[in-house]
């Protein structure tokens, strides 16, 4: 699991610099790690304060910006979940949430018992939450050390990370039309609905599709 939290954490080296630039101090970078967890939020939140945006037009973005999440909680939570799980616990656990720790714990959760399931989940997403914030630190020490090509590479990360863990994760032939149908339609999506929701319109789109062909196909065999 180290492999999974060290990528996540290099993802967020520009994140760093980009709030020195922006003019925060090292400990709102690192705050910003602890508290969206999110790496485009996190760049539109430094961004929109460094091009002076009114605040609640930056909340709203960055609220819109993590919209793409609830999918994937809705996938993730029915799966951690006891039947005596608190609410708290869940909306904790849907905080932690992000590309990489949505990932692999939808690999690797499934795999553990119930009992199990939210200890792993809880130790493997402070690792990478606090792994993370020591890189957003780190990436604001080496601003003026740091090309803007690199930085951008090291955010570049997550997504590929995240396609990859798709690809490994698919077993069936829905997994993978859903795959092909998301990689395809990304652009269109993102074009119409912005990067606040194309996450979104890409799960219900490329899922519905995917499983209308796959039982499709199904039906023909049968």
């Amino acid at each position: 699991m180290r492999g999974p939290a060290w990528l996540v954490a290099f993802s967020l080296v520009g994140v760093g610099g980009l709030a020195h630039a922006a003019g925060f101090p090292i400990g709102a970078a690192a705050a910003s790690t602890l508290l969206i967890w999110a790496g485009p939020a996190q760049v539109i939140f430094f961004a929109g304060a460094a091009s002076k945006m009114a605040w609640p037009l930056v909340a709203l973005s960055v609220s819109l910006s993590s919209v793409r999440m609830l999918p994937m909680g809705l996938a993730l939570l029915p799966v951690l979940r006891g039947k005596s799980t608190r609410l708290w616990v869940q909306l904790l656990a849907a905080q932690c949430i992000s590309v990489t720790v949505w990932a692999e714990s939808m690999r690797r959760v499934p795999l553990l018992e119930r009992g199990n399931r939210l200890p792993f989940y809880f130790g493997f997403a402070l690792a990478c939450i606090l792994t993370t914030t020591a890189a957003t630190a780190l990436g604001y020490g080496l601003v003026d050390e740091l090309p803007v090509p690199l930085a951008a590479g090291l955010l570049f990360l997550s997504p590929v990370y995240f396609v990859s863990a798709l690809a490994r994760n698919a077993s069936q032939m829905v997994d993978w039309l859903a795959l092909g149908f998301g990689l395809a339609l990304a652009p269109l999506a993102t074009m119409l609905f912005g990067s606040g929701f194309d996450l979104m319109v890409l799960g219900l789109l490329g899922g519905t599709l995917a499983w209308y062909f796959g039982h499709r196909h199904r039906w023909r065999r049968a």
